[in-house]
């Protein structure tokens, strides 16, 4: 018996490839021809794209949802490498402005780091949020991910140290700048907001352990690469299923609603 330590598993990067056959798969599927989502009526989502991604990446999601009757908010991410504290800052009042003018909460829809993001900005304010959708998101350990990712949140941690604006510092990684949100991601969520986390196997950035938050209402398993999650078919139908729950765990909502066909 061997007693060396057990490595850990390196993401299978090379199944970010699939991400156009995912894509093909999607515009073919039911779901997206909005079988089994539930009606819009027009209540607030905001999407929140992934680390060095911007709102363009949920850009198929989002007319998704626009044509199911949601309305989607973006959130003026051109690519997500800011400070943590920062940018949760800046999305606080982005979803103060979206309450106000839909007279009720929002649903936030994350992926990979936007997903973590959601998080820490349902527990700092639940008054805004209805329920949160975490896409691939390493909310147990935010640093689990493929050496080659790793090496870009190094790099990028370096320029920010350095001060090159609007990218986070090794500060925010460890130190004290973003304390406050490496506090908020731990736990569970305040009562009556609700909290769906996706996941996959296939993952092929994030470690898909990291992702089983055990503060989530329910952990939703789909056959995904990590990047296509944001076009894949599975991932689609797990935000639909989150979307009706939240409505209907809503006492303000599940009363007026129709139901999905």
């Amino acid at each position: 018996m061997s007693l060396m330590p057990a490595l850990p598993r390196i993401p299978p990067l090379w199944r970010e490839s699939r991400i156009g056959l995912e894509a093909a798969a999607l515009r073919r599927s039911p779901v997206y021809g909005g079988l089994g989502v539930p009606p819009g009526e027009h209540r607030p989502v905001l999407l929140i794209p992934g680390f060095m991604a911007g709102d363009l990446s949920l850009g198929t999601m989002a007319g998704w949802l626009r044509r199911a009757g949601y309305c989607t908010h973006r959130t003026g991410m051109r690519a997500n490498f800011d400070c943590s504290e920062e940018a949760c800052r800046r999305l606080e009042a982005r979803l103060e402005h979206m309450a106000e003018r839909h007279g009720e909460r929002v649903v936030i829809i994350g992926q990979s780091r936007g997903g973590v993001f959601a998080k820490a900005l349902a527990a700092h304010r639940p008054d805004l949020v209805q329920g949160i959708v975490t896409l691939g998101a390493p909310v147990v350990s935010q640093l689990a991910v493929h050496p080659l990712v790793l090496a870009q949140v190094g790099l990028v941690s370096v320029l920010g140290t350095a001060r090159v604006p609007g990218m986070f510092s090794v500060g925010c990684l460890r130190g004290r700048c973003c304390e406050r949100f490496r506090a908020s991601i731990e736990g569970p969520l305040p009562e009556g907001v609700g909290y769906v986390g996706v996941y996959s196997r296939s993952d092929g950035v994030v470690r898909w352990r990291s992702c089983l938050d055990p503060a989530a209402d329910e952990l939703v398993e789909v056959s995904a690469s990590h990047c296509g999650m944001g076009v894949n078919a599975q991932a689609f139908l797990a935000v639909a299923d989150a979307l009706g729950r939240f409505r209907d765990d809503d006492p303000l909502l599940a009363d007026d609603l129709p139901r999905a066909a």
